[in-house]
C-alpha cells in the first residue's frame, strides 16, 4: 500500500487501529461525520452468547450504528438503540455509556432464525421484519429523556437510519455499515469486526434545497446560471465517493479509517480529528441489580423469583450471574 501523507490531511500521528471512532471534516464539501472501527469490543460482544451468524451480523451492524450516532452526543450518561419488531430478530438493544462503553443484545426465535437461513432470508431487513427503532438519550434521573423514533419497514439498519435523519434532523445524511468475520491462522474461531461510517451535508448558510437544474432550469441568464460548486453538487460529489466503499473495505484490518477517508477524500481535502477509544462494558452491577429488584417488583414478586433459597439474575448483556437471598429485601435491611 502507498505510504500516507499525514500532513495531507492534518495529522501529525499515527494512523489509529480498532475500538475507535475518528471524527472528521470534509471543508470543501461543507461535509463532516465520523468513522467507527470495531473489532476486540464487538467480538467480546457477539462471540458471548453463540448467536446463529446471521443474527450475529444483524447486532454487529446495531453496535456500528449507535457507535456512530451516540460517539457525537456531549453528554453524560446513555444512548440507547433499540428495535421491536415482528421478525425472527424481534429485539435489538444496544447502549453506548457515554464516552466509550458499548454493550449490546438480540433477542430472537431460533427455530425462526433456523427457517430463515435454510430458506435464503436471512438478510438484515429480512431478520428485522417490521416495527419501530428508538433512539434515546438518558442523561440520568435529574435530566428528560429525549426519544426518536421511527418506523421499521423490512429495510435494513442503514436504511432506517438514513430514514431516521430525514425525518428528525432534516440532515441530508449517509450511513455505511459493515460486519464481518476474520479468520486468524491457528486459531479455531474466526473473529467478528466491524466498520461504519456516517457523513453528514451541512452548508454554511444553512440547508436548503437546491434546483435540479442548473440556474434554476434558465440557461440564458447570466445571474442564474451556476458558475460554482452548488451546495448539491457538494453533497453529490459526496455521496458517490462515499458510493465506492466496499463493505469489505470498511471492516478491513489493514484499511484504518484515515487510510479510508484518504483514498475516498484526498483530492477535495479530509481534516481528521484525534481517535476516541471504544470497549465493551456493561453496566449492571449488584447494586444496581439490587435496586431493580427492590423498586420494581413486590415481596410477593419477589418470593415467586425464589429458586433453592435464592433469587437469581443474570444480565442478558454480558451473562454476569447474580444471586440474592430473600430476607436482603427487607425493610430492616434497606
Amino acid at each position: 500500500m502507498p505510504e500516507l501523507q499525514l500532513d495531507t490531511y492534518g495529522l501529525d500521528r499515527p494512523e489509529s487501529g480498532d475500538d475507535v471512532v475518528v471524527p472528521f471534516t470534509l471543508e470543501t464539501l461543507d461535509g463532516r461525520g465520523r468513522v467507527v472501527r470495531l473489532s476486540e469490543a464487538l467480538d467480546a460482544i457477539l462471540t458471548r452468547h453463540n448467536y446463529p451468524a446471521p443474527v450475529a451480523r444483524l447486532l454487529g451492524e446495531a453496535v456500528v450504528l449507535a457507535a456512530l450516532i451516540g460517539s457525537s452526543l456531549k453528554f453524560e450518561g446513555k444512548f440507547i438503540l433499540q428495535t421491536q419488531t415482528d421478525g425472527p430478530v424481534n429485539l435489538l438493544v444496544v447502549d453506548l455509556d457515554a464516552p466509550d462503553g458499548l454493550r449490546g443484545y438480540a433477542r430472537f426465535d431460533a427455530d425462526a432464525v433456523q427457517r430463515a437461513i435454510e430458506s435464503g432470508e436471512s438478510r438484515p431487513g429480512q431478520l428485522l421484519g417490521k416495527g419501530h427503532l428508538a433512539m434515546t438519550v438518558d442523561q440520568g434521573v435529574h435530566m428528560e429523556r429525549y426519544q426518536g423514533i421511527v418506523a421499521l419497514e423490512g429495510g435494513s439498519l442503514e436504511d432506517v437510519a438514513h430514514t431516521y435523519f430525514q425525518q428528525s434532523e432534516q440532515v441530508p445524511t449517509l450511513v455505511r455499515l459493515a460486519v464481518a468475520q476474520l479468520s486468524v491462522k491457528g486459531e479455531r474461531n474466526p473473529h467478528w469486526r466491524a466498520g461504519g461510517m456516517l457523513v453528514q451535508h451541512l452548508p454554511p448558510h444553512g440547508i436548503r434545497t437546491m434546483p435540479d437544474l442548473p440556474g434554476d432550469g434558465n440557461f440564458a441568464n447570466p445571474d442564474t446560471a451556476d458558475k460554482e460548486f452548488t451546495e448539491s453538487d457538494k453533497w453529490a460529489e459526496t455521496r458517490s465517493l462515499v458510493g465506492t466503499i466496499a463493505d469489505d473495505e470498511l471492516a478491513d484490518p489493514d484499511v484504518s479509517a484515515e487510510r479510508l477517508l484518504f483514498r475516498l477524500f484526498h483530492e477535495t481535502g479530509v481534516r481528521v480529528f484525534e481517535p476516541m477509544p471504544l470497549e465493551e462494558r456493561c453496566t449492571c452491577s449488584v447494586d444496581r441489580i439490587e435496586s431493580m429488584l427492590r423498586d420494581n417488583f413486590s415481596a410477593e414478586e419477589r418470593q415467586e423469583m425464589v429458586v433453592n433459597g435464592e433469587i437469581e439474575v443474570v444480565c442478558e448483556f454480558c451473562s454476569s450471574d447474580y444471586h440474592f437471598k430473600p430476607h436482603e429485601f427487607d425493610e430492616t435491611h434497606h
